[in-house]
């Protein structure tokens, strides 16, 4: 795997305590507002992207869609994740950054 600063952020922001993992969790964090971006894997099932797709833009919540959830459960040290939610606004901010940054050199897949 090539040096990916996005995963490495995420990996920063699951050592310093400020994200959660899980549908459950991610669900409840974005209801109560502690939520402020939620990343789910490109691999989910379609009834997980449109749920979370559609629970995101009601409560007004940035969503993105990156790696696979084999890799975002490694690198936060916890087995397979499909979503993960941030919940600290400079990581949250750090991230997106990275995500359209990435957006833009990529070639399209």
């Amino acid at each position: 795997m090539k040096n990916d600063k996005l995963l490495s952020m995420i990996s920063l922001s699951a050592k310093a305590g400020k994200l959660v993992s899980g549908e459950f969790s991610v669900e409840k964090g974005v209801k109560e507002g502690k939520v402020l971006l939620v990343i789910v894997s490109k691999d989910a099932s379609a009834n997980s992207t449109k749920s979370y797709n559609d629970m995101c833009t009601y409560y007004k919540v940035p969503i993105i869609f990156y790696s696979d959830k084999e890799t975002l459960g490694h690198i936060i040290g916890k087995e397979v994740r499909v979503s993960i939610g941030i919940t600290d606004e400079g990581f949250s901010k750090a991230i997106m950054k990275l995500y359209d940054e990435n957006k833009d050199s990529e070639v399209s897949e």
